[in-house]
C-alpha cells in the first residue's frame, strides 16, 4: 500500500511539472505586429483591436485553444489579473484558435472566463498557415501548437494609423512566469511593486534565446 502511495505521489508532481515545463521570459522581439478586427466568441458582432485599445495603459492578447493543457494552466491566473487590474487601465482580450466556437464557448463558461473573446480560427487544420503560427514562429516559438502565446501593448506607443500597430512587439512564448509577468503589468499600470511579486528572482526584459522545452 505504501509503494502504490508513493507512485501515485510521485506520478502527480510529474504530471505538475509536465503542465509547468512552456514557461518562458518576458521579451521584446523586432516583430511586425498589425491590427486585426476578428468575429467575438460571443454575442455576435466583431473587435477591432485598435479600438479596443484606445484609453487602456496596456493590452494583453492571449492566444488559446480550448484542449490545450498549458492554456488551461494560465487561464485561471490570466482571469485574477483581468479581475485585479482591470479598473487600473489593463485589457485583457483572447484569440480563439483551432477549435469549432462551440467548443470555445462551453471552456469559456465551464471556467467563467469573463474578459473578451474574438476567434481567428476554429479548426486544427488552420496550424500552419494562421497568423498566431506565422507571428509566434517569427518570435522564436518552436512549439507544435504555441498556446498559450502572449502579446502585450503599450497603447501609448502605438501607431496612430495604418495596418501596423507597432514594429517591436513585448511578448511571451509560452505559459507566464507568474511573479514577472505581474511585476511587468503593474510597472506599466503606475502601481507599487506587489508583495505577491516580490521576493522571487526574475530577469529583466530582454531579447532571449529560449531554452528547450517540452514541446506541444
Amino acid at each position: 500500500m505504501r509503494y502504490i502511495f508513493a507512485f501515485i505521489l510521485t506520478l502527480s508532481l510529474t504530471c505538475v511539472v509536465l503542465a509547468q515545463t512552456e514557461q518562458a521570459p518576458i521579451t521584446e522581439k523586432a516583430l511586425v505586429y498589425k491590427d486585426w478586427t476578428l468575429k467575438n466568441v460571443k454575442g455576435g458582432g466583431e473587435t477591432n483591436l485598435r479600438s479596443f485599445a484606445k484609453g487602456k495603459k496596456l493590452v494583453m492578447v492571449v492566444y488559446w485553444a480550448p484542449w490545450c493543457p498549458n492554456w488551461r494552466h494560465d487561464l485561471a491566473f490570466v482571469q485574477s489579473l483581468h479581475d485585479k487590474y482591470a479598473a487600473s487601465g489593463l485589457a485583457v482580450i483572447g484569440v480563439g484558435e483551432y477549435d469549432p466556437v462551440d467548443k470555445m464557448k462551453a471552456h469559456i463558461e465551464q471556467y467563467k472566463l469573463t474578459f473578451p473573446m474574438v476567434y481567428e480560427s476554429d479548426n486544427q487544420s488552420a496550424r500552419l498557415t494562421s497568423n498566431h503560427y506565422m507571428l509566434r514562429t517569427e518570435a522564436g516559438d518552436k512549439r507544435k501548437w504555441g498556446t498559450p502565446w502572449y502579446v502585450l501593448l503599450d497603447p501609448s506607443t502605438l501607431t496612430r494609423s495604418g495596418d501596423v500597430l507597432t514594429e517591436k512587439t513585448t511578448l511571451v512564448n509560452g505559459e507566464l512566469i507568474r511573479p514577472d509577468a505581474e511585476k511587468y503589468i503593474r510597472e506599466k499600470l503606475g502601481l507599487a511593486a506587489s508583495a505577491a511579486a516580490i521576493g522571487t528572482s526574475s530577469k529583466p526584459i530582454e531579447n532571449a534565446i529560449l531554452p528547450k522545452r517540452l514541446r506541444t
